[in-house]
């Protein structure tokens, strides 16, 4: 057994059966033992978009999602897919191959200082320099994914190493260190107030059911940020939405009332928080991001094992707030909005995918989540080109149908992956809004810059066609009716649903 021969057996242990990549030589090794393996390899069609599909298959199970390329043109093909999941804090594992040990530092043809390049954008990178060193990198690799869950973890494997038969493997014992020092001030601060508010993120999900219960008991109202939707259900009235820069009026005036703050598995950035209050308890298990004078390093679930709550009663004056929030166009001919409303009331309990663009916005603010990881795009990055690939991880992650939201822009980022989609056979719909232009551009252009449209208008495929050499059916709809009798069928994946829409501006954030 040579060292890529165990790394595939700790991954078969590890329970990760499914892994996304594009084979290259100085990866083959891995790639050998993975063709013995019970290992559920998915080709993907450009290495960006297997590093994404790992991120998709992580945002959408909580599982790991892994990532396996070559050495430098393959590896670097992920940069912009693992600073997407870096920037979200999404747990990927990226195997990157590389050329023999003695090559590093040199010019040989396809090496790069990969390490270097990654660990800007990864929670750690390795450059394991024997066997040893790669089984114990990777076992700690899993450990910190599955308990310490910061961001990506990238392992750049030499040719060499990963033929190598010389090698030790061992239990680890391995702890994080918590910092639960600020429990008993947090619990003051709580103990004293009257109008406590809950905002949640991405790290609360595996507590949703917990914190639903917590709520619901001491009528304490929540609102959340974009990754943290559904959390606690949209259809619970003690949810008030989304905080940050897309709030609602009632959590606005929430969160500039709340004289106790607490804020749970949340970044704490610019969009989420206007500012950072006084009376703030920060819970999260990354130190990095910690604000405020009540950090809390630790889990979310350790926090809410060790804090007791009390009944709030301040609802009642929230609820006089007028709630109304201005989306023009909802019903309206053309309207982008209005054929996501129409998509996303016929796949109301759905995972829905949403890439990046004018179409994210719309999508954000109407789709209600009555479940966790109901609606998956990046916030932090959001590069072009997310959606398609996303969608297949998760697919393969929830095995249930998955809705994406694309335009014409971003879905030809990544158009190619039509093809694993079809070898794949995934019950995916993509919907692509089709106003033949980058329409946030253009609209930057022409608010913020005084200037007429420049660059912006596409020349667009015939998306129904280029979908069907892939093998793939798909519907052209030029109106809101066309895409309403559309959507009245039982549609099935794989599909693509091409809705021509007219050129609309977003609404601008608060």
């Amino acid at each position: 057994m040579n060292v890529a021969d165990k790394i595939v057996e700790i991954l078969e242990e590890e329970g990760i059966l499914n892994v996304f990549g594009v084979p290259g030589e100085q990866i083959m090794p891995l790639y050998r033992a993975l063709s013995e393996s019970h290992v559920n390899h998915i080709l993907t069609r450009h290495e960006q978009a297997a590093a994404h599909a790992a991120d998709g298959y992580t945002r959408s199970s909580g599982k790991i999602g892994v990532s396996i390329t070559t050495a430098s043109p393959g590896a670097l093909n992920t940069v912009m897919a693992v600073a997407t999941a870096y920037k979200d804090n999404i747990p990927i594992l990226l195997l990157t191959g590389d050329n023999e040990l003695k090559y590093r530092g040199t010019d040989h043809f396809q090496t790069t200082p990969q390490s270097e390049i990654f660990k800007h954008i990864t929670q750690s990178s390795y450059n394991p320099l024997n066997g040893t060193e790669a089984i114990y990198i990777l076992r700690a690799a899993i450990y910190e994914l599955k308990n310490n869950p910061k961001g990506p973890i990238h392992i750049n494997l030499a040719k060499d190493v990963l033929l190598s038969e010389d090698f030790d493997d061992f239990d680890l014992c391995y702890l994080c260190e918590d910092d639960l020092s600020n429990i008993s001030r947090a619990q003051d601060l709580i103990d004293s107030c009257e109008k406590p508010l809950l905002i949640l993120g991405a790290g609360a999900i595996s507590q949703a059911q917990k914190i639903e219960t917590l709520v619901n008991k001491y009528n304490i109202p929540v609102t959340t940020t974009f990754h943290g939707k559904g959390t606690v259900s949209e259809d619970n009235p003690l949810n008030l939405g989304l905080c940050g820069i897309r709030a609602n009026p009632r959590a606005r005036y929430a969160f500039e009332n709340a004289d106790c703050i607490i804020g749970l598995g949340i970044k704490a950035s610019e969009r989420t928080l206007p500012e950072i209050p006084d009376n703030f308890i920060h819970v999260n298990i990354n130190r990095d991001v910690l604000l405020g004078d009540y950090p809390i390093h630790g889990k979310v679930e350790d926090f809410l094992s060790e804090i007791k709550f009390k009944n709030a009663d301040w609802m009642s004056d929230i609820l006089k707030i007028d709630d109304s929030y201005n989306l023009e166009g909802l019903d309206s001919e053309g309207k982008p909005q209005a054929a996501i409303k129409c998509i996303l009331e016929k796949f109301s309990d759905n995972i829905v995918v949403s890439d990046a663009g004018s179409h994210t916005t719309w999508t954000t603010l109407l789709k209600k989540s009555s479940r966790p990881r109901q609606l998956l795009f990046s916030g932090a990055m959001a590069p072009m080109g997310y959606g398609l690939p996303a969608a297949i991880g998760a697919s393969l992650a929830a095995d249930e149908k998955i809705i994406v939201i694309n335009g014409d822009g971003d879905f030809q980022m990544n158009l190619q992956e039509l093809a694993t989609l079809k070898e794949q056979d995934l019950d995916v719909i993509v919907f692509i809004l089709n106003n033949s232009e980058y329409g946030i551009i253009r609209q930057w252009q022409e608010e913020f810059y005084d200037m007429e449209s420049y660059q912006v208008e596409l020349k667009n495929p015939d998306f129904v066609k280029l979908a069907s050499s892939y093998g793939i059916d798909a519907i052209r709809a030029d109106n809101l009716d066309d895409l309403e009798l559309v959507l009245d069928r039982d549609l099935t994946g794989p599909l693509v649903v091409e809705v021509i829409v007219e050129s609309e501006n977003i609404p601008l954030p608060h």
